[in-house]
């Protein structure tokens, strides 16, 4: 067992985790943060995507113990006030989802390439997304719904 502190969503999180409990494991079993989604574990889906240090990680890649000092925002951590990040308000204004499951990992990619580029173009959007995977949509409604929230 070793203790981390990870600072999740804003507010520092302290506690005794065993050496090979994964990110996505902890977010999910020890806090509660069921947003951050279980997929494939092997890193081929991208459900389980959260910030680190603002940069986009697969969290079933990353122990906790590498998070120790980092900040962690998760699907949970962008809404402010009881309003939706843009993404997550483009998402539904233009059906970016159907089943959802992948949902959060797209959408904290997309928070990761537009605070790198406000203006993407839709290769550089699909390039972005190259390690996510949707089984339902078809893309064309979740790039479109980040081409909407670009710049906002």
């Amino acid at each position: 067992m070793a203790q981390v502190q990870i600072t999740v969503n804003g507010k520092t999180q302290r506690a005794d985790v065993e050496t090979r409990t994964l990110l996505v494991h902890f977010l999910r079993d020890t806090l509660g943060l069921t947003g951050t989604n279980v997929g494939c574990d092997t890193t081929q889906c991208g459900a389980c995507t959260v910030l680190m240090d603002g940069a986009a990680v697969k969290s079933c890649n990353v122990l906790a113990l590498q998070a120790d000092g980092a900040q962690v925002t998760t699907i949970e951590g962008l809404q402010k006030n009881g309003a939706y990040h843009p993404l997550q308000q483009a998402f539904w204004d233009n059906h970016g989802l159907q089943c959802g499951f992948c949902t959060s990992g797209m959408i904290m990619t997309a928070v990761d390439l537009l605070s790198r580029n406000a203006n993407p173009s839709e290769a550089e959007i699909r390039h972005a997304l190259d390690g996510n995977i949707c089984r339902c949509t078809g893309y064309h409604n979740i790039v479109k719904s980040i081409q909407a929230a670009a710049g906002k």
